[in-house]
């Protein structure tokens, strides 16, 4: 991939057109937040915390004025059309697909070095009529509940698990976790991606969760609801585009470090839409 070619997409449009999406946000919990991510075992409730729906304002980011840019609100729309045109063969995609993403990790968020090291196919199923972690089948589906992929702690774990037999890993100062979204249907106009502008979001709208998989457990953040959140959606994204966002960044200050997101359902897309299908993969991002 020549990544000359990746270019930040944006308009000078003034005019802010919006739409009003529902978003899920942690609304309580007994004890510290959990969800399953497949079916619990017997008697074990499929998490322990209970979610609220707040209808928010979600701008249409092509038409801002601003730039959005990793560093600065977190994400930012590149057009990077792929070699790749299947998506259905894991190895295939690891081979291929994952040196495309590495590269527009590493440029857009000037590092000097990218591992993919996993990711996910979604597709969303027509009898779902509420958005919630997206596991409750075996086929991945968009999440709806507010949450950003990495905590503090299971950030500052990912260098460790990624370059455990690489030597070099010792000696890195700053890395970041940049999530590649892109569709595999296109337009979207079914479930699109909500991101919220990383500088409006406190550290106290943080919560961390486990979230537990056959064998394993993680670590998120899901969030509280604040009125100061500021959403963008870039609507109809087609496949020849990325969103690329970034889940954790060991900077402490001047950078973007968490950027929640969430699926939501328009209200003004048809009922007879494409349903939406996604491939996200994350990347460690080593910087100077």
């Amino acid at each position: 991939m020549n990544t000359t070619d990746a270019r930040i997409l944006r308009t000078d449009t003034p005019r802010l057109a919006r739409t009003t999406g529902g978003l899920d946000y942690l609304q309580d919990s007994a004890g510290a937040p959990f969800n399953y991510m497949y079916p619990p075992p017997d008697g074990e409730p499929w998490e322990n915390c209970s979610y609220r729906t707040h209808a928010v304002d979600i701008v249409d980011a092509r038409r801002a004025s601003q730039r959005f840019t990793l560093d600065d609100q977190g994400f930012e729309l590149r057009e990077v059309p792929s070699r790749l045109d299947v998506f259905d063969d894991d190895a295939h995609i690891r081979s291929r697909y994952y040196p495309e993403v590495e590269a527009i990790a590493c440029e857009a968020a000037g590092g000097v070095r990218a591992q993919c090291f996993d990711h996910q196919i979604r597709r969303r199923r027509r009898d779902e009529r509420h958005l919630t972690f997206g596991r409750q089948s075996a086929q991945p589906s968009a999440v709806g509940r507010v949450h950003n992929d990495y905590s503090e702690a299971s950030g500052l774990a990912r260098l460790g698990l990624v370059l455990r037999d690489d030597a070099a890993a010792v000696r890195v100062r700053r890395y970041a976790v940049v999530n590649v979204w892109r569709p595999l249907l296109e337009p979207v106009i079914d479930a699109p991606l909500a991101m919220c502008d990383a500088r409006s979001v406190m550290a106290q709208d943080l919560v961390a969760a486990e979230i537990r998989y056959p064998g394993r457990s993680g670590e998120i953040y899901v969030l509280k609801h604040a009125p100061q959140h500021r959403w963008y959606y870039f609507p109809r994204m087609t496949m020849c585009e990325v969103l690329v966002f970034k889940q954790y960044d060991t900077q402490a200050s001047g950078v973007s470090r968490f950027t929640p997101h969430a699926a939501f359902l328009d209200p003004a897309a048809p009922a007879d839409a494409p349903l939406r299908a996604s491939i996200e993969a994350r990347c460690l991002v080593l910087f100077d």
